[in-house]
């Protein structure tokens, strides 16, 4: 069976708070490890009302209290955002907290909008350029491979699993010549992964780290016992991306029977753009399209991202996802 792990942007609820949301992710976590699950991310997103990871270094570590055998770490660290001295330090600090256990992927979006660098102080244009000699800097940092004038401590020598991540040919291009793992954000952008699968694989380069390419791949997954109480399930994630893409985002809502039927051409054609790199439905039906989606991509990994309401139900669709692809 193919691994799978979770993605998590520590939703916030509608009626509900940070604390809350916290509380839901540890608890989402636990979920995991015990159905089975390889990894537990949490994606680094800032001023958006629904979403409570921003500081993700610090949530790792409250999932990682909340867990013990799963392996943590970011979906990812957005650099641009950071320096790599700080970041080998905090994920330095994550190994001597949670050993073998921490994964460090990176991106190079900023993740928000440009308001973001006048708070950060930055012109993250200007530092998405240097992204790459980030990269090796903060490798560097970590394993000693390239000789640094500063020691990171703690940091260096940490056994952090680095992981490029991206949602064009970029990272693909970048970790196929670092030789690291992939990872794509086909869960909400697809378009291109296909073509950044194969330019990874073609082009990639052996490293200390990784002989051979390894490549995951996001799907937007929820399970329901029924085809028909999954659709209703994923209506709370469906409104909360619709709205975020019309430039209306907020805390994640309830669930609305039909939601589909309600949208208008345009605003559906905003879902099914995403709809093959999702199973919502039953355990059957979920099983079928992530069969249909590894065979076509010969992903190495799948990391399942799917915001549902009610945190029971949530964590009851990781245990029928886990269930339905082992009976496969």
């Amino acid at each position: 069976m193919i691994p799978l792990s979770v993605l998590d942007l520590v939703p916030v609820r509608e009626g509900h708070g940070v604390s809350e949301a916290m509380a839901d992710t540890a608890r989402y976590a636990q979920a995991a490890e015990k159905a089975g699950y390889k990894r537990f991310w949490i994606a680094e997103h800032h001023a958006t009302e629904g979403v409570a990871g921003g500081a993700a270094s610090v949530v790792i570590a409250h999932v990682g209290h909340a867990t013990s055998t799963i392996r943590i770490g970011s979906g990812g660290i957005m650099l641009p955002n950071h320096n790599p001295f700080v970041i080998a330090e905090q994920f330095g600090t994550l190994d001597a907290l949670f050993p073998g256990r921490i994964d460090l992927g990176l991106g190079r979006a900023p993740g928000a909008a440009p308001i973001l660098a006048q708070a950060l102080r930055k012109n993250l244009h200007q530092v998405a350029e240097y992204f790459p000699q980030d990269v090796m800097e903060l490798r560097a940092l970590l394993t000693g491979d390239i000789e640094l004038p500063i020691v990171a401590t703690p940091g260096h020598g940490a056994q952090v699993e680095l992981w490029m991540l991206g949602s064009s040919l970029f990272g693909a291009q970048l970790a196929a010549k670092l030789g690291m793992p992939y990872a794509f954000a086909s869960h909400f952008a697809p378009d291109l992964l296909d073509e950044a699968l194969a330019l990874y694989r073609r082009d990639f380069t052996p490293s200390a780290a990784l002989e051979k390419p390894y490549a995951m791949a996001g799907m937007g997954v929820i399970a329901g016992e029924t085809d028909a109480e999954a659709r209703l399930l994923a209506s709370s994630m469906e409104q909360s991306f619709v709205r975020l893409r019309t430039g209306h985002p907020g805390k994640l809502p309830p669930p609305v029977q039909d939601y589909r039927a309600s949208l208008s051409p345009s605003e559906l054609a905003l879902l099914e753009r995403m709809d093959p790199a999702r199973a919502i439905g039953s355990p059957a039906t979920v099983r079928e399209k992530i069969a249909r989606f590894v065979e076509r991509t010969a992903v190495d990994e799948i990391i399942i991202s799917g915001a549902v309401y009610d945190p029971d139900a949530r964590c009851r669709s990781l245990e029928l996802i886990m269930e339905a692809m082992r009976a496969g």
